[in-house]
């Protein structure tokens, strides 16, 4: 079975990384006519949400684990009736390798036919009668399904993780299994051979390298790209891989790079999803990651999106930006453990694992009413993900400055160099960028 190539952003993800993954998977199938499917790793934040309404475009599948499963590996086998003769499952098996599956008349599985179930039968059916053993073969042949299935086989969903029932499947004497979905309907039927070597899942990351930054067992899947723009801490991998990590703002500014080398223009409401992610991540090109390379996207990506008789037409990156970023902006229209989990990465450094969230806001007065409720579910986060300590960057996106909150600190980060403030947050004048200006400063104290 012909699988697709999802790719896929990091858990958490953010405006870019759902938008540098649909961009990804269109260039692929465009460009080079690849099977590939645009996928996220966890929940889309408000901003993110926003953003596709307005564009009109379809959430990407959520893939949260790359663990096969049953759903890769069964095949959709012919099937008959049980109240059907028996010469419909001898036609379905003599086609399928000595297998028929036998379903009720409401389509649900009854139980399957083999050759070993039809020699059980027969066995019974003739035994030392002599009248019995005088029978014809068309005679046998007339008899109901029903007379010669096996209906004690086992059956999983589609959904199911193969390595979770592996052990169970190798303990039985059971060569054959159900295949159902959700509602307990046919689907199809796999062989124990089948589960011993699924397919891996075919993976493209985009937006991030580290694996616990990425969907879980990682590890399970067949990686076979990576495009980023951020520090490394990329997982090993079986084979060599395409592997690209540039010093830009954005991911979606290396996919669009990619689609105009190709001589390729993106429609206009994937142009704008891009957009949104390039613009939310360099906050309107102001924040410090941002490059030549990102301000040329961004008017690359303008031209393609801002077009007559579509809901951008009429707009400036100016006006546009400002629309994404408001979005996303505002910390008492959603839960504190929203604002602290939507835009969260963990990391590793000096034997410490923590992480850092950011969000929001227009302005930074909004944190004194939600410091208390925001401090809690910081704390309830770190301890939920077995964390050192935890950082929440609360970001003016107008004013370009943010205030921090830590949670459980190490005492080197004593040695911060934002001065603290009454309530116990840090101000951090001129601080937007998690990743190019408070990440670096947090890993040089760790690692020192």
């Amino acid at each position: 079975m012909a699988t697709p190539t999802y790719v896929i952003g990091h858990v958490n993800p953010d405006a870019d990384s759902i938008a540098s993954a649909m961009g990804y998977a269109w260039l692929l199938r465009e460009r080079d006519g690849r099977d590939t499917v645009a996928a996220r790793a966890g929940a889309i934040n408000r901003q993110t949400s926003w953003a596709l309404r307005y564009l009109g475009l379809e959430t990407p599948v959520l893939l949260t684990d790359a663990s096969p499963r049953f759903e890769s590996v069964y095949r959709r086998l012919d099937t008959t009736t049980l109240d059907r003769p028996l010469r419909d499952a001898w036609g379905i098996a003599s086609r399928t390798g000595g297998v028929a599956p036998i379903l009720t008349k409401e389509g649900l599985p009854y139980g399957i036919i083999t050759g070993g179930s039809l020699f059980s039968f027969l066995s019974k059916l003739v035994g030392p009668h002599h009248q019995n053993q005088e029978m014809k073969v068309s005679e046998i042949l007339d008899l109901p399904c029903d007379r010669a299935v096996e209906t004690s086989i086992p059956k999983f969903q589609a959904s199911t993780r193969i390595r979770d029932v592996i052990n169970r499947i190798l303990r039985g004497e059971e060569d054959v299994f159900w295949v159902v979905d959700d509602q307990d309907r046919y689907l199809g039927v796999c062989r124990q051979r089948d589960l011993l070597n699924p397919p891996r899942l075919k993976l493209i990351l985009v937006d991030h390298n580290e694996a616990h930054q990425s969907l879980g067992s990682l590890e399970e899947a067949e990686l076979l790209e990576i495009l980023d723009h951020h520090r490394l801490g990329n997982p090993s991998t079986h084979t060599p891989i395409r592997f690209t990590v540039d010093v830009v703002g954005s991911t979606s500014t290396l996919v669009s790079e990619r689609v105009e080398d190709a001589g390729l223009s993106a429609p206009p409401n994937l142009a704008g999803i891009m957009l949104a992610g390039l613009l939310s991540d360099t906050l309107i090109l102001a924040s410090p990651t941002t490059t030549d390379r990102d301000r040329a996207a961004a008017e690359r990506l303008a031209r393609w999106a801002f077009v007559p008789r579509t809901v951008l037409n009429g707009e400036t990156i100016r006006s546009f930006g400002e629309k994404v970023l408001s979005a996303g902006a505002g910390l008492g229209v959603r839960m504190p453990q929203e604002v602290v989990g939507s835009d969260l990465k963990v990391y590793s450094a000096g034997g410490f694992e923590f992480a850092i969230s950011q969000a929001e806001v227009s302005d930074l007065h909004e944190l004194t009413e939600h410091l208390n409720s925001l401090t809690i579910a910081l704390d309830e986060v770190r301890e939920s993900k077995g964390l050192d300590f935890a950082a929440l960057m609360v970001t003016d996106v107008v004013r370009g400055s943010s205030r921090i909150l830590l949670d459980n600190p190490p005492a080197v980060l004593q040695e911060l160099p934002y001065p603290p403030l009454p309530d116990g947050t840090l101000q951090a004048e001129g601080l937007v960028s998690r990743k190019k200006q408070l990440l670096p400063v947090v890993l040089g104290l760790l690692e020192d």
